[in-house]
């Protein structure tokens, strides 16, 4: 039979939370810790990871990317073309491998056989057809079926975000390596649940360990199908949650202050306006790329900036180690403990629309208030401080993620993109 491999991406799954939890084990595997890549975020980590290399090179530099020439930001875009470099299946699927990829993001056009995504129909009158997009076209209309009910994108995220979307995803993935006519050689998937309450109540607590005894439920269920369909295993982590314990960090509310960020207010809401701000962070957890359209304005954006409490750095791309047309002009990092959320209004009646819905594509900024509902006015809240972990550091203390696997690598990696690129050896030399 062919070398069969399944890849396992479980997002915040780190060293420290199996080590307070005693879970180094899972069945015959042990977990060790290892660096992930910087920023240390979703799309940066699985950008890395696929093409084992640097966002510097990839060019994925956060979950949300500020397109120059559209002068816009624009977060959780699906295409795969925003990854670029060689993939490191790309020799074992010149040789007749196939390979799924689910639920990975930035999947969609991917050069593989089977794609399953979360692809819901917004429509013009309100409301949303939950959906899933699919490579064949019935695939996931086929794992409805067998699984007898749909993808849970209401629990995928937002304040009922929870553990039932693992769930599912387990599931299918556990289908699509069973079924006689699909079993590709190479499966990655994606088990994003865990960072749900790590995030909400923070990596420590009664909340976090049966958030982590779910995930290994999930895990053990891939696991049971890997022997039974016989497939070697890699399971990674991609980022560790690190609780907070302060107040959250508004760099575009500084920017406005110091007349550097401008916005257009209608109807009482103030919008942001890229065309004309000198500067404005495009901030994604802990970590935020600060855009100056003028060279000239850099020093003094840096020096505004670097004297906000809660700010720990404010590098420039070259200093920050990626320097890509995608990289800001400079690089928020915050404190340790801190995190940066996207504000710049400081009344909550000009706060734009979209604060009080989840929007995750057309706020200029991550917002993990959305986990959290409000009951007056309905919606999703907008208080910052009920934020208990972050991410997006990659130093510090409890930042390693954790790794397994039963494939055999010539050494035991120290980072995310080296234990990538023992991935693709093995991948070419079966």
């Amino acid at each position: 039979m062919p070398a069969k491999l399944l890849i396992v991406d479980v997002a915040a799954l780190g060293y420290d939370l199996l080590r307070r939890n005693d879970a180094l084990e899972l069945d015959s595997l042990r977990f060790r810790p290892a660096e992930t890549v910087y920023p240390a975020v979703t799309c940066t980590a699985q950008g890395s990871f696929r093409t084992a290399s640097g966002p510097g090179e990839h060019g994925m530099i956060a979950n949300g990317l500020y397109h120059r020439q559209l002068r816009k930001p624009m977060f959780w875009e699906q295409s795969s073309a925003l990854v670029t470099g060689r993939r490191i299946w790309q020799r074992f699927a010149e040789r007749g491998n196939r390979t799924a990829m689910l639920f990975w993001q930035q999947s969609l056009g991917e050069q593989v056989d089977f794609v399953l995504s979360p692809a819901p129909i917004h429509k013009h009158h309100g409301g949303i057809i939950m959906d899933c997009y699919s490579q064949p076209g019935d695939l996931y209309r086929r794992l409805c079926k067998k699984l007898g009910k749909k993808f849970p994108l209401h629990r995928y995220w937002g304040p009922m975000a929870s553990a039932k979307v693992g769930d599912w995803i387990a599931a299918a993935t556990a289908e699509i390596m069973a079924a006689p006519d699909l079993t590709p050689e190479l499966v990655m998937t994606y088990l994003p649940s865990l960072d749900y309450d790590l995030q909400r109540h923070g990596p420590a607590g009664s909340k976090a360990s049966a958030a982590l005894a779910k995930t290994r439920e999930q895990l053990n269920l891939l696991l049971q199908a890997a022997r039974q369909h016989e497939y070697e295993v890699v399971i990674f982590g991609d980022y560790a949650i690190a609780p907070t314990n302060g107040p959250a960090v508004y760099p575009n509310r500084t920017l406005a202050e110091a007349g550097l960020f401008q916005v257009r207010t209608i109807a009482g809401m103030q919008y942001p306006d890229f065309h004309t701000s000198r500067a404005f962070a495009v901030v994604d957890h802990e970590i935020a790329h600060v855009y100056v359209p003028n060279p000239a304005d850099v020093a003094r954006v840096q020096a505004v900036l670097a004297g906000v409490d809660g700010v720990e750095s404010v590098l420039t791309r070259q200093t920050a180690g990626f320097d890509h047309p995608h990289t800001g002009e400079l690089i928020i990092q915050a404190a340790e403990g801190r995190w940066l959320a996207y504000p710049w209004w400081t009344q909550p009646k000009n706060a734009p629309d979209y604060a009080r819905h989840i929007d995750i594509h057309n706020k200029p900024g991550y917002d993990p208030c959305e986990l959290f509902l409000q009951i007056l006015p309905p919606g999703v809240s907008q208080d910052t401080a009920k934020i208990s972990g972050s991410h997006g550091r990659a130093n510090g203390p409890g930042r390693q993620i954790a790794w397994a696997s039963t494939i055999t690598l010539s050494h035991e990696p120290a980072n995310l993109i080296e234990l990538a690129a023992e991935v693709q050896t093995w991948l070419e030399g079966v």
